[in-house]
Order: structure tokens, then C-alpha cells, then sequence
């Protein structure tokens, strides 16, 4: 008698870690968000890097012109990304978008000319020393790699 009850206690404990691992279960913890600014020249491939790491098509691709904002899920989080257009006219405007951002993409075009390098070098230095991102996570990003112009890292 011992031994069945023993048996059959078991056999109730384990259906119950199931049914309550199957059944019982609540919704998933919602996933942390961070909110990014992604900054770079015109043409860098700011907006091409957003929609691959989006899952998009790269055949719709239009270039941002004043700014836009995805949300790119990842596994264990969501980044909010504030893409803001690389033209001259408008990135005088870049810091009305900075606040609230918790790091910064800067996407540089590696193989740009000589004078694209040298202003995008001035811009990621501004944006280094703004008041509002100076204490944020940086990722630079030396884009357009596949170019037989490209530069290594050393050179950017």
C-alpha cells in the first residue's frame, strides 16, 4: 500500500508541475525598450541598416529626410530608434531629437570621399561632446564595407 501511494503521489506531483508549466503559465514579462538616435551623413546607410535589422525589404528603401522611428525587437529587448536624416539642412537640427535617448549609432560611409570623412568626422565629434549624449553608449558603425574604396577601421 505504501509503495502504490508513494507511486501514485508522484505521479500526481509531476501531472501537476505539467499541467501548471502548460496551463498556468502568465504572459512573458514585457521586454525592456531603449531609446536610440541613429545619426550619420546622408547616404551612409542609416535607413538600410534600420530596415535589415527590421526584417524589410531592401527594394523599399526611400532615404530619410527629416526623421523616422522603428522599433527593432531583439530577443531580450526593443530598440526604439530615432533615425534622423544625414542631408546638410537638416542636421542642423539633430539635437532637437537627442533628448530622452539612451545611446546613439553614428553610421559613417567608409568609403566616402576625403571631405564626406573629414564632415562626418566633425559631426560625430559634436555629437561626442553634446551636453545630452556625452554620457551615452556610442556605436560607430563604418558602413559600405563591400566597396572596393572601403576603408579599414585604421583609416576611418
Amino acid at each position: 500500500v505504501t509503495s502504490s501511494f508513494c507511486f501514485c503521489f508522484v505521479c500526481f506531483a509531476l501531472s501537476w508541475q505539467c499541467f501548471r508549466a502548460l496551463c498556468c503559465k502568465g504572459p512573458p514579462p514585457p521586454r525592456p525598450e531603449y531609446d536610440l538616435v541613429c545619426i550619420g551623413l546622408s547616404g551612409s546607410g542609416k535607413t538600410s541598416l534600420l530596415s535589415q535589422l527590421c526584417s524589410e525589404s531592401p527594394e523599399n528603401i526611400v532615404s530619410t529626410t527629416g526623421f523616422s522611428i522603428k522599433a527593432v525587437p531583439f530577443q531580450n529587448a526593443i530598440l526604439n530608434v530615432k533615425e534622423l536624416g544625414g542631408a546638410d539642412n537638416i542636421r542642423k537640427y539633430w539635437s532637437r531629437y537627442y533628448q530622452g535617448s539612451q545611446g546613439v549609432i553614428f553610421v559613417l560611409d567608409s568609403a566616402s570621399s576625403e571631405d564626406d570623412l573629414e564632415t562626418a568626422r566633425n559631426e560625430l565629434h559634436s555629437a561626442l561632446q553634446h551636453p545630452q549624449l556625452c554620457t551615452l553608449p556610442f556605436l560607430i558603425l563604418a558602413n559600405h564595407q563591400d566597396k572596393p574604396a572601403a576603408r579599414s577601421v585604421q583609416e576611418v
